[in-house]
């Protein structure tokens, strides 16, 4: 498979306000930023010859990596400037693709960061926001199209050190396809992982709803409204899609081992994706 797109997303959250970029290159065509608020979100495209692609990526005056962002955007009637440090990263213990890694996979997932520590602020539109003491989270995905449909959420708003981050696709693969799933659910410093190559089965999965089953782990996640803000993902390589994003919605956790519950919290700042 020959790669198309590559996009990282750097999630900032602190209380009620949340703020995520997308930073990638759609490869034949064009670099770009997408911007994720509470209210709105934002598309903005660049050249590739003004975009540096690595560990470190630049694209414009904007600077992306696993130390921190540093923003400085002012087209037509936006402007956000800011940045935000990054400190005591916590990335997976291995990749969270497993051995499907090694297979020609249409999307190719990663987590940078399920949790890590925030320092400093954003100025969008006038408005400063301080995230200093907020939680953040990076993942990335690279390929040629998203899956047709798919589900994910991430939240990491709890009142202890915790993220769950969870995924179900369908995944074309040769002249099959199936549905397939990835999680991990990090808790008091332990990273439980859910996913297919594991065992792992979906046993519901909707628009408020999803359910996973491995072994003697269960995770039950209930999705309630949120604000929906327009994306733009990848279709064969080009950046002509249109998806939707609740970058804040209320969502309940529930996991289970065992018949043991071993976390069970609300938060109010999930965010979440469903494509049909």
């Amino acid at each position: 498979m020959r790669k198309k797109f590559d996009g990282m997303y750097y999630k900032h959250q602190k209380g009620a306000n949340t703020v995520s970029f997308i930073a990638g290159v759609s490869v034949n065509n064009h670099a770009f930023i997408q911007v994720i608020t509470n209210e709105k979100s934002y598309y903005f495209t660049y050249s590739l010859s003004d975009c540096e692609y690595g560990e470190i990526i630049k694209i414009g005056g904007n600077i992306f990596s696993e130390d921190g962002v540093k923003i400085c955007i002012e087209e037509r009637d936006v402007s956000i400037f800011g940045e935000i440090k990054y400190a005591e990263l916590t990335p997976p213990k291995y990749d969270i693709m497993g051995p499907f890694k090694y297979l020609p996979m249409q999307c190719r997932h990663r987590i940078v960061s399920l949790h890590h520590n925030l320092n400093g602020q954003l100025k969008i539109n006038g408005e400063t926001i301080d995230f200093t003491g907020g939680s953040g989270y990076i993942e990335g995905d690279s390929g040629v199209s998203f899956p047709k449909s798919y589900t994910w959420i991430q939240c990491s708003d709890f009142p202890e050190k915790a993220c769950v981050t969870a995924a179900a696709a369908h995944i074309p693969f040769a002249w099959l396809h199936f549905q397939g799933c990835i999680c991990i659910v990090y808790l008091r410093g332990v990273e439980y992982r859910l996913a297919t190559y594991l065992g792992a089965r979906i046993k519901f999965c909707s628009d408020n709803r999803i359910v996973l089953e491995q072994g003697r782990l269960r995770l039950e996640i209930e999705i309630n409204a949120g604000s929906v803000h327009k994306l733009i993902a990848p279709q064969n390589g080009e950046m002509t899609r249109e998806i939707h994003e609740r970058i804040i919605c209320g969502a309940r956790f529930k996991f289970i081992e065992n018949g043991m519950i071993l976390f069970e919290q609300h938060s109010e700042n999930a965010s979440f994706e469903y494509v049909k």
